[in-house]
């Protein structure tokens, strides 16, 4: 059986970063500011959800009461816009000057990874304790679960550092009981072994 190794040793350093991007304050007072405006909605919206009433009420239509349909939807839009606020906070780009110096060996993740995996976590955590909508908890809670659960599994195994810089191999394969041949030990010795040949 053949194996073919690229010898990826020899690769060229990651190159430093040139002089810092200088922090547009415009973009920086702009984030600020929507995450604010959208932290006070999304307070509004779960503390009090019948301000709903308030402003979408017409005179002849006079509720005193959300329906448990609107109740459900305000508080999971609430928690919604409060992920938004949270990204927005969360990347704005950071001008101190240890940023530059510490370098980024692995590749940027999503910037809305963390606070939509929580989000949607705890959104599938108060879906599944309503009763009040029917099957809709159960499809919200269902789809919040699964896209916080990948979320989670991404924000903390979806780098690429288990991939070998040398043999290319994955790090997560072993050899051990079965005797896996793609292993990334087995792929280190035959790629030692080729290195040896030549």
């Amino acid at each position: 059986m053949d194996i073919e190794l690229d010898d990826l040793s020899h690769r060229s350093p990651a190159t430093p970063p040139d002089e810092p991007a200088q922090l547009d304050v415009v973009s920086a007072y702009w984030a600020w500011t929507s995450a604010a405006l959208l932290a006070v909605m999304s307070i509004a919206l779960s503390v009090s959800p019948r301000v709903l009433l308030l402003l979408s009420s017409t005179e002849p239509d006079n509720r005193t009461e959300l329906t448990d349909l609107e109740s459900f939807l305000a508080l999971h839009g609430s928690i919604g816009l409060l992920a938004v606020a949270a990204s927005l906070v969360l990347n704005i780009p950071s001008t101190s000057p240890g940023d530059v110096l510490i370098a980024n060996k692995s590749p940027p993740r999503h910037p809305f990874l963390v606070s939509f995996s929580v989000a949607s976590c705890t959104s599938s955590f108060l879906a599944y304790n309503t009763s009040g909508v029917g099957p809709l908890s159960s499809v919200v809670t269902c789809g919040a679960g699964i896209m916080g659960i990948w979320g989670a599994w991404a924000a903390v195994f979806g780098d690429a550092s288990s991939i070998s810089r040398k043999t290319g191999a994955d790090k997560h394969t072993s050899a051990f009981i079965f005797g896996n041949k793609s292993s990334a030990s087995k792929q280190k010795k035959e790629w030692l072994r080729q290195q040896k040949r030549d």
